[in-house]
């Protein structure tokens, strides 16, 4: 929305409030600390029910894990520790010429299930790392990106996660693509890539790392459907 109130201030100048950035979400659910940087620079913190803008950059604290809905009826649950920024969102439900999704996780993990945006306009919806940038075709997904910081989540090999991007996917397909390649993980299966000058690569199941949420935040009450489920093999960071 943007006011077109103009102001005229003592010395003679005049002032024009700037367009307020387009909400573009809500939290739903919320364990922990939540908090936003705004585009002009101002932060706040968020609960449930708070509204989520473009340009907005969201920040989980330790133990913390927050779902956001988006207004094309996509989801994305942040893990602990995770920076997600908003960076473009454009959706109007009877242009969708005008679809737009760009968003920049610079930390952290989440996982995501694809709205009407994902669904009619895949090509247009994206989501950047430092090592690769993850493209969706009708997706259900999670993304881990490990930066010395993955020492508590869990693997086969007991050691902690290598560092660079992982990637699992439910449902639909994704992309993986750099400078170096590209490559589509399925459905059911993992990728990984180290780091922007490397391929992206398919994992075998035993390699790979599932991102999972605990059930109060994945699971939506009365619908019976969730997002990465949490059980008895939860990797928490």
């Amino acid at each position: 929305m943007i006011h077109t109130a103009v102001v005229v201030l003592a010395l003679g100048l005049v002032w024009i409030p700037a367009a307020e950035a387009a909400m573009v979400g809500q939290i739903t659910h919320l364990s922990g600390t939540l908090s936003a940087k705004r585009a002009d620079g101002t932060s706040k913190l968020l609960a449930v029910k708070s509204d989520v803008a473009e340009g907005d950059t969201l920040s989980t604290e330790a133990e913390t894990y927050a779902r956001l809905k988006f207004v094309d009826g996509g989801e994305v649950v942040l893990r602990p520790g995770t920076q997600l920024k908003i960076e473009n969102y454009a959706y109007n439900a009877a242009k969708p010429e005008t679809d737009n999704i760009v968003m920049s996780m610079f930390k952290g993990g989440l996982r995501a299930v694809t709205g009407l945006i994902g669904k009619r306009s895949r090509e247009k919806v994206k989501f950047a790392t430092e090592t690769a940038t993850i493209g969706i075709r009708g997706t259900h997904f999670g993304a881990l990106l490990c930066q010395n910081d993955c020492g508590g989540v869990p693997t086969t090999g007991g050691t902690p996660p290598p560092n660079g991007l992982h990637v699992d996917v439910t449902n639909g397909a994704i992309t993986l693509s750099n400078p170096a390649g590209t490559v589509q993980i399925n459905a059911g299966q993992f990728g990984f890539v180290p780091n922007p000058n490397t391929p992206p690569t398919i994992v075998p199941p035993q390699q790979g790392i599932q991102v999972t949420m605990p059930s109060s935040i994945a699971q939506n009450k009365g619908s019976g459907k969730g997002i990465g489920k949490g059980g008895t093999e939860e990797c928490k960071m």
